[in-house]
């Protein structure tokens, strides 16, 4: 039986099965839907990673403030690990981010990928 597809505005916070990297096997993950609306209709979504862990930095990494919008519960960051992923496989959609957290996000993304 095939999946429903689902399909978010960007800023969206969706859960998403991350494959682990050294075993085979996936676990539930939120992440950032970043493609806008018309292009996710096409039937992929451009998307970046969000981890409660910190690790080693990376270049773009952005403290979410406002956790209760993005309906995650434990501090988060969006880390510019940026993926596409079929619709399908978008298990669902859990909040989105509070306006201060897009502009920064925003931000991240445009001195990032941009400049």
């Amino acid at each position: 039986m095939m999946r429903r597809s689902v399909t978010c505005d960007a800023w969206a916070v969706v859960v998403v099965p991350f494959p682990f990297s050294e075993k085979l096997g996936f676990k539930r993950r939120p992440a950032l839907v970043l493609s806008n609306a018309a292009f996710n209709k096409v039937g992929h979504t451009v998307l970046a990673m969000i981890t409660s862990k910190g690790h080693d930095p990376w270049p773009g990494d952005v403290s979410l403030a406002d956790l209760s919008s993005a309906g995650l519960h434990v501090p988060c960051i969006v880390r510019l690990k940026l993926f596409t992923l079929d619709n399908r496989l978008l298990l669902r959609r859990i909040g989105s981010l509070g306006v201060s957290d897009v502009q920064r996000v925003s931000k991240a993304v445009r001195s990032t990928l941009v400049s």
